[in-house]
């Protein structure tokens, strides 16, 4: 067995260090780019849903009055509902 066995076949050997790490820089970069394109995209759909979600008659509308007209109420709820999911898991 030779010290060739465990070089990786995509690899090339007659590429040194330097241009490996420049290979491996640019993909990291992409990888990072790949990313913040995904999370943007995702915070902007959940700041769509919240938006919708706080219109009039909508549920967090609806909560936001709840809270308002009954805050002990609300934190009644909010702890039944905390107690709730927590048996759960």
């Amino acid at each position: 067995m030779t010290d060739d066995t465990f070089i990786d076949a995509t690899i090339d050997p007659t590429h040194g260090r330097a241009h490996r790490a420049k290979v491996t820089a640019r993909d990291t970069a992409e990888t990072r780019g790949d990313i913040n394109e995904i999370l943007g995209r995702s915070v902007d759909g959940l700041t769509g849903a919240l938006d919708y979600a706080r219109r009039p008659g909508k549920p967090l509308d609806t909560v936001a009055r709840l809270t308002r007209d009954a805050p002990l109420g609300a934190l009644l709820v909010a702890f039944l509902v905390g107690a709730a999911f927590a048996r759960r898991r």
